[in-house]
């Protein structure tokens, strides 16, 4: 395990976790879930897309809802860079690895690259994207969670350790770390460019997989009355995990399962971590604080269920014990 010394002057200026596409059986009933319960706003719609954004957010859209007829997965999430500059940047470091990368048309965003990662993520950058009403004082449409922001994505790979040194030498600072179980390797790390925790978490596991996508609420009596919402719709089985507090990052949090079993966080925001001189948080995988400082333990589902990309084969963890058993995992929460 080692964690690289930070790049504070990267070749291209990453900014923040900016938006995440995801297919969907029933846009109908995906629509009711992330705006009644999850509270989001739709910019913009027509028979197979949905854009939809939080009401804090300017841009036209952080989540974005297409029509498929086969298995709902998640074709990329997305990254903003600061310049249009920074794109052409971007393009020339990924092919200077011998990554993919491809221009492309989006609608609702200026002009856009499709990148993947070493792990077989799919990427997404772009530095301008249409700009909507901002509606964090509306306060008459606030509904369900009252999602503000997009904030973050958790990915679950096979080898942490090259997840860490690929995005640290983009310019991704590591604000805290998970030590695997009996032995000295990463089992996740946490990594930001907003300066906050994170802007993306990378956790061991059969992937690449979309663990889930998290939004910023507005405190713990917000969420629970999205679980609420939840129940009085029929989604109460939905409320996979929590409400609790995380250990790393200390949140109150919520998750959901939307209709096509896709993983959202609701969350209360998070302490800032920009400053030079903040070093990374190690925290044990038995630690009983670690995954949640109170609350109830994680369901299995939460520990070994995710979101396939699109077109993406999974592979195997690296480790044989990436973190640590499912029945350690449990146990230490118990």
């Amino acid at each position: 395990m080692r964690i690289p010394a930070p790049v504070f002057h990267p070749s291209f200026n990453i900014t923040r976790a900016s938006h995440v596409v995801m297919s969907v059986k029933d846009l109908a009933a995906s629509r009711h879930f992330y705006t009644e319960i999850v509270g989001l706003i739709v910019s913009e719609e027509d028979n197979d897309t949905i854009y939809l954004r939080g009401l804090e957010e300017a841009c036209h859209h952080s989540l974005v809802l297409k029509r498929t007829a086969s298995e709902p997965l998640c074709e990329r999430i997305g990254m903003r860079v600061f310049t249009e500059g920074d794109l052409d940047k971007a393009a020339e470091f990924y092919e200077a690895a011998g990554l993919p990368v491809k221009w492309v048309s989006v609608h609702g965003q200026g002009r856009t690259l499709h990148v993947t990662d070493p792990a077989g993520v799919p990427l997404e950058f772009c530095a301008t994207m249409t700009v909507m009403p901002r509606n964090v004082t509306s306060f008459p449409i606030f509904k369900g969670g009252s999602a503000h922001r997009l904030d973050h994505y958790q990915v679950l790979v096979p080898d942490v350790q090259a997840a860490c040194d690929f995005y640290m030498s983009q310019g991704f600072r590591m604000s805290e770390y998970v030590v695997a179980d009996r032995v000295e390797e990463f089992a996740g790390i946490f990594l930001q460019r907003k300066g906050n925790p994170h802007d993306i978490v990378f956790f061991s596991g059969r992937g690449p997989r979309l663990h889930h996508f998290a939004y910023t609420s507005i405190d713990a009596a917000t969420l629970l009355r999205a679980c609420d919402v939840a129940g009085t719709f029929g989604f109460g089985n939905a409320v996979e995990r929590g409400p609790g507090r995380h250990g790393p990052g200390h949140a109150q949090y919520v998750y959901f399962r939307d209709p096509d079993g896709h993983r959202v966080e609701l969350f209360t925001t998070h302490y800032q971590v920009m400053d030079i001189e903040c070093e990374p948080i190690r925290w044990d995988a038995g630690s009983k604080q670690r995954a949640q400082i109170w609350g109830m333990p994680a369901r299995r589902s939460w520990v070994e269920e995710a979101t396939m990309f699109t077109g993406v084969a999974v592979a195997l963890p690296a480790l044989i014990e990436p973190v640590m058993t499912l029945e350690r995992f449990l146990e230490t929460r118990g």
